[in-house]
């Protein structure tokens, strides 16, 4: 379980308490409700609105992000960061992500078209303990044009492909694969956002950069027609959170696709869990992504190490553990 780091939710706390919690509450659902809509990034037409963006959306897009930067980090395990551009960045979650799983980080910038929202992020980063978080450069733009930048050692483009028409994607997506020594790219873990991952896939395939995470091998994807490439992260719910998302449970799963790639070697595990494990006594049933393609693999009792490491697996993570 990834969890905001405790600087930046006291920094979004203190935030929040300005804010009357009923306008809190009226903003985030109808961000909540326009979330999924494809090309409709929700208008943050105020201070409130961009509060409860950053209330509802922080935590989630924190804990996938993490989840992703962390199985392409195992894969190319000398890949050590300095410097990280943010496309798309919001309120700047992909940021405190990267540095809490990179601490070799030293040089931060954001492109953000949303002024409120550049604003918000770099007064939360202003908090950090993480000295590249604190003096990270935010910068207004658009995110779907433009030439090419200076080479940079990261790239994160999170929740951004699915607010873009579809003519800007591919563009936007080999442009910022030519500044990046790695590319990771996070969309939610619907059927479309999995298209969107899998084009970029074949995109940053076709220019020749290695996918580190999270499919073991570069063939096409083995999925049925109808199935999707999707992962989960569980994230804590405070009283608040639950009041503004009007909902009981103290957790929530944020379920989201993703590839990271890059241009050093990597070494993709020998297979990816693809669904919650199966346990039975004595059984465990993974769902696989491996070279061979999609497959189920039983490991029973008899198998020891193996069986314990069954045990413990969860959905999205590599098989045998690495």
């Amino acid at each position: 379980m990834y969890v905001l780091p405790a600087e930046l939710r006291h920094a979004l706390a203190e935030e929040l308490e300005s804010h009357r919690e009923q306008d809190l509450a009226a903003s985030a659902a109808e961000l909540t409700a326009r979330y999924h809509r494809p090309f409709d990034r929700p208008a943050l037409r105020s201070a409130t609105d961009v509060a409860a963006y950053a209330a509802v959306r922080m935590p989630a897009t924190f804990a996938a992000v993490r989840f992703a930067l962390a199985e392409a980090a195992s894969a190319v395990p000398d890949f050590a960061p300095e410097s990280q551009l943010d496309v798309g960045g919001g309120t700047g979650a992909a940021v405190w992500a990267a540095a809490d799983c990179w601490p070799s980080l030293r040089e931060i910038a954001v492109l953000e078209r949303d002024r409120s929202a550049a604003q918000l992020g770099r007064s939360l980063a202003a908090q950090a303990e993480h000295p590249a978080v604190r003096r990270a450069e935010w910068r207004q733009a658009e995110v779907g044009s433009g030439p090419a930048g200076a080479p940079v050692d990261l790239v994160t483009l999170s929740y951004v492909l699915g607010e873009l028409p579809e003519a800007v994607r591919e563009p936007l997506v080999r442009r910022l694969a030519e500044e990046a020594g790695m590319l990771v790219i996070v969309e939610p873990g619907s059927p479309d956002g999995y298209e969107r991952v899998l084009a970029a896939r074949d995109v940053l395939i076709g220019l020749g950069l290695r996918v580190a995470a999270p499919c073991p091998h570069e063939g096409r994807c083995p999925l049925a027609e109808g199935d999707w490439c999707h992962f989960a992260a569980r994230l804590p719910r405070d009283s608040l959170h639950r009041r503004l998302k009007a909902g009981s449970l103290g957790f929530e799963d944020e379920k989201f696709s993703y590839v990271a790639a890059t241009r050093a070697g990597a070494a993709p595990p020998e297979a990816r869990v693809l669904r919650h494990p199966a346990k039975r006594k004595g059984l465990v049933t993974l769902a696989l992504c491996a070279g061979g393609g999609r497959e189920e693999r039983n490991v029973s009792k008899r198998d020891g190490a193996l069986y314990r490491a069954a045990r413990d697996v969860e959905w999205g993570e590599a098989w045998p553990p690495m």
